[in-house]
């Protein structure tokens, strides 16, 4: 359902980059992507978030027509080659990509696509992966490379401390894939889908804090600005489960750009209005999970999470290491303690055979699974799975199964060193469900506290956002992160096509820089969204046209939330080393941030204390 699956990509690459350099290219599928946006300050530009309801479900067989004749539909294949589709299955060393394989260093011209999963020779694999691709530059062939983090995220053991030469040839041979600059008239729409994981910043924070710069593809900028909460309204009865809001203002970064700023806003239901929750406890207790911020900080965060349910709920426990055990079955609040005591006893050694937890994991959940409540599995590891007969790709298969019936799954992620950031993120975007990362005790009060009603319930799935650029106001555009969430412009109205989920009081926020021409203003955009109600088959569509007053004058009229998310996205941008972000500075993210920092703001406070941590990170790494 969600990320591209960077750690295969990883792997090949850095198997053939000690003898060769090739790039890994890309295919026909793709898009963009817009998301969140948020509310608005004294003094500050109002949100643009008229809606007008569109249509509900239609065929898809073909690309679909348009809503309306303002509402133009998603073009099929573009007459260039500018975009890229990551499936799900199959990865050759050479070959041609056919929805998934395919990576060599003859590719020849045009655009080939790239999967994961079985590593080969030769050969071509079948992408089963809906969503993940990234639009090249207007004149591109379309290739692009893989970052070695990826590696380091996958399934090699060799560490860059074992094999620096190794380490810095792949750094030096590969870069991360990051969203080019669009014109209007070659593609006015970018597409994609709604993504509400944080992981990316809690690691980013991690590391920075214990005195080092965290690795670029762990830096995914939606997840870094998905992770800060801002003011905006909630949505009104006649909007349903979610409302849209867009703001824009001129960019402190660059002369003659703006930055446009989408925002998502989900419905936020009471303890009362929330539906029974049945889980499925699957916890890694393997050898690799010994460690204090490992399996000790899971017991605590499950017992924080336990401690929120209430009547009604209740929790199954499945344990996985070189074996898995069914610790407790389906076990409701009145028996609470019992639960706590189940908790309280995990101990961790052995190997790691993930998959047959997994599919224990569901077996439980099944139990329980009816129409007026709702199931997920929720696994908690660092992502190691080092023994089993069960592969990768049938692991996902398994939870895309599941997903079908009902049953969701979301990721928590513990401990840093082996940890497999990518094997963590594809899990939850197979299981329709969010993928975090606990770094301390604070982190899991914010997830499974703080946040309970959005970590639990969804109030709409498949979520796809479609924003329309106006080529008469618009020049080029380039959407900022979402590389793994991008979603083919075709595929917008395909309900068959899978997209993100939006859980109970959710935000969703993207930013997009804008080249607009002279007199830009009403309707320069409109953002188009369509979902569907949880367990639907259908989905239904809103309009959301970009409103003139929403357009600040200059940066500092814009609304505080808009200028703590442009510096929030800023940052990103220089950790991971976009190109975009060649001549911005850190201090520059600074001075925006402080200044849109209420007194008292913890939040906004730690980032300022993470952007004086990267400072001389960053310094060192430019006089290297």
């Amino acid at each position: 359902m969600r990320r591209n699956p960077r750690a295969v990509m990883g792997v090949v690459c850095a198997l053939a980059v000690g003898s060769m350099m090739f790039s890994c290219r890309s295919s026909e599928e793709g898009a963009n992507a817009p998301a969140k946006a948020q509310g608005d300050t004294d003094g500050a530009p109002a949100f643009s978030d008229k809606a007008t309801l569109i249509v509900t479900p239609e065929p898809a067989k073909q690309a679909p027509e348009p809503a309306s004749a303002s509402a133009p539909a998603p073009s099929s294949a573009p007459p260039t080659a500018k975009r890229s589709h990551l499936g799900a299955q199959g990865l050759g060393v050479f070959g041609t990509g056919a929805g998934g394989g395919g990576l060599g260093s003859n590719l020849g011209s045009g655009i080939g696509s790239m999967g994961t999963g079985s590593i080969g020779t030769k050969g071509r694999g079948g992408s089963s992966s809906n969503y993940g691709s990234a639009k090249a530059p207007s004149g591109s062939n379309g290739a692009h490379r893989v970052h070695p983090m990826a590696v380091l995220a996958g399934k090699l053991n060799t560490t860059p401390e074992e094999d620096p030469a190794a380490a810095q040839r792949a750094e030096a041979a590969l870069d991360t894939v990051v969203n080019p600059f669009v014109t209007t008239q070659e593609d006015r729409l970018s597409t994609f889908a709604v993504d509400v994981d944080t992981a990316s910043y809690t690691m980013t924070r991690r590391a920075l804090m214990e005195g080092s710069l965290p690795p670029r593809d762990a830096v995914r900028v939606e997840e870094l600005l998905n992770y800060f909460r801002y003011t905006y309204p909630d949505p009104r009865p006649s909007d349903g489960p979610f409302a849209v809001h867009m703001d824009a203002a001129p960019s402190p970064f660059t002369p003659k750009r703006h930055l446009l700023r989408v925002g998502v806003q989900g419905k936020r239901l009471s303890i009362s209005e929330r539906k029974p929750a049945h889980l499925t406890f699957l916890v890694d207790v393997s050898g690799s999970m010994s460690s204090p911020d490992r399996l000790p900080l899971a017991q605590r965060a499950l017992r924080m999470l336990v401690d929120n349910l209430r009547d009604g709920d209740t929790v199954a426990l499945v344990t996985y290491a070189g074996n898995v055990r069914r610790v407790l079955g389906p076990t409701g609040m009145e028996r609470k303690a019992l639960i706590h005591s189940a908790i309280e006893d995990l101990t961790a050694g052995g190997s790691t055979a993930m998959g047959s937890g997994i599919e224990l994991a569901y077996q439980e959940a099944m139990k329980t699974l009816d129409g007026t409540s709702f199931s997920r599995v929720i696994i908690l590891s660092d992502g190691d799975a080092n023994v089993g007969r069960t592969s990768h790709e049938d692991i996902l298969k398994t939870i895309q199964g599941h997903v079908k019936e009902g049953i969701t799954l979301t990721t928590v992620g513990f401990g840093m060193g082996n940890y497999k950031d990518t094997t963590m993120e594809q899990l939850a975007n197979k299981g329709n469900g969010n993928y975090f990362y606990v770094d301390s005790l604070m982190a899991a009060r914010r997830i499974f506290q703080e946040q309970l009603g959005g970590t639990l319930e969804v109030i709409a799935q498949d979520v796809k956002l479609q924003v329309d650029f106006d080529p008469a106001q618009v020049a080029r555009y380039r959407l900022v992160g979402y590389e793994n969430r991008n979603i083919a412009d075709r595929d917008f109205r395909d309900d068959r096509v899978d997209a993100g989920e939006l859980g109970s009081g959710h935000t969703v926020t993207a930013l997009y820089e804008l080249e607009l021409k002279p007199g830009a203003g009403e309707a320069l955009a409109t953002v188009r969204v369509r979902a569907k109600q949880p367990r639907a088959v259908n989905a239904t569509e809103r309009a959301y046209p970009f409103q003139a007053h929403a357009l600040a004058s200059t940066f500092k009229e814009a609304s505080v939330d808009l200028r703590f998310a442009t510096a929030v996205m800023g940052a990103a941008e220089l950790l991971r080393k976009s190109p975009h972000a060649e001549n911005w500075s850190l201090e520059t993210m600074r001075d925006i941030a402080r200044a849109a920092s209420p007194a008292g703001n913890a939040e906004r406070e730690e980032f300022l204390t993470l952007l004086e941590k990267a400072r001389p990170l960053l310094r060192g790494v430019a006089a290297r």
